[in-house]
């Protein structure tokens, strides 16, 4: 039991498998990333829709390129992501014990290369996505959008009714993995990771000195290339090198303050961040003259500006304060994300049904 208690703060001496702690850190390192940069594109977005807007739209692709970009980077030249090459790790091929180790900068062997370049960036998109279709369904379930005879409907509540149980089986599948890895009865403490076929461990002192004599090799050898075929692969392949270079580095220097953005506006600190930046209720934005002849909104309150008929079922807009039919809203805050009179980044969650005394 004293061996199975040292290994959860140390190493073996004779092994490289690195501690819980350090590959939990490196974990939430990347998830930590994620939040605290779509809250910064959101500001932005808020601050400028015309020209942010579409990095708010399109953030979880755009976020996800980056994000391949940089991986691969890693994995190709450090045998590592981003967030283990950060702490001092390596993915080690799972394989023949008699062959001897591949040193770091080495990269990693297609097949193990791919498949880490799967479940480290795609793997994450598909859940990201999932979830959001499971919460527009929800909120789909919640306003009944559906006829209740829909068949779609009976699917989709089905599924909603499902997914809780296959999330929940996903989770404990990890958490079971990682008792595992503690207890000293797997080399790995993600499924992930065996399923790439590989493990981490940590750099040695040759990975160091291979990694930094590759990085003085490849800034003294600077060949002209011959062809054009080459320029443009050259050009093409510093230009890759440079992106995932530059996203790395400042990841590096930004990363701390990015856990802390994404502690700071956590759903368990609202509270505490409400208090201590209460702020007086803003205006209203500024409405446009319902005399004039703008063909956004319509001379008549009582008219949707989107469908141009008697309001059914009052709904507003939480961020701007315009009143729609709620199904003409719904329908387009989910399809753009915006505001349709003054163009703010919203979201569906932000419609609040109106209920007249009559009612």
């Amino acid at each position: 039991m004293a061996e199975h208690g040292a290994h959860i703060t140390t190493a073996s001496v004779v092994d490289d498998q690195p501690s819980i702690f350090e590959v939990v850190a490196q974990d939430s390192l990347m998830t930590a990333v994620r939040p605290a940069l779509q809250h910064v594109v959101k500001v932005l977005a808020e601050s400028n829709p015309a020209h942010y807007g579409f990095f708010w739209r399109w953030f979880d692709e755009i976020f996800t390129l980056l994000d391949l970009l940089l991986q691969q980077h890693y994995l190709s030249k450090t045998s590592a992501s981003f967030s283990e090459n950060f702490y001092g790790l390596k993915r080690v091929v799972m394989g023949d014990i008699h062959k001897p180790e591949r040193l770091a900068s080495a990269g990693l062997p297609k097949k193990q290369l791919w498949k880490s370049v799967m479940f480290l960036v795609l793997l994450p998109y598909l859940k990201v996505k999932l979830e959001k279709l499971v919460s527009s369904l929800i909120e789909e379930d919640e306003y009944s959008i559906h006829p209740p005879s829909s068949r779609w409907k009976q699917f989709y509540r089905a599924f909603l009714a499902a997914y809780p149980f296959v999330n929940m089986a996903w989770e404990g599948w990890f958490f079971v993995q990682q008792l595992r890895y503690i207890l000293g009865k797997a080399q790995h403490h993600s499924p992930l990771l065996r399923l790439a076929g590989v493990r981490l461990g940590r750099l040695t002192i040759q990975d160091i000195q291979a990694l930094e004599h590759k990085a003085a090799e490849a800034s003294m050898m600077q060949q002209p290339a011959r062809s054009v075929g080459e320029k443009i692969k050259s050009a093409l392949k510093k230009t890759l090198g440079g992106a995932a270079l530059s996203l790395s580095t400042g990841l590096s220097v930004g990363v701390f303050f990015l856990q802390f953005l994404e502690w700071w506006y956590s759903s368990e600190n609202q509270e505490t961040i409400k208090s201590l930046t209460a702020l007086p209720t803003p205006p209203p934005p500024i409405h446009l003259d319902y005399n004039s002849d703008s063909p956004l909104l319509p001379k008549m309150k009582t008219v949707c500006p989107l469908c141009r008929k008697t309001r059914v079922n009052d709904t507003v807009l939480a961020t701007s304060g315009y009143v729609f039919c709620y199904r003409c809203v719904f329908n387009y805050v989910r399809s753009h994300q915006a505001c349709p009179i003054t163009g703010y980044p919203t979201e569906v969650q932000h419609l609040i049904k109106l209920y007249s005394p009559e009612n």
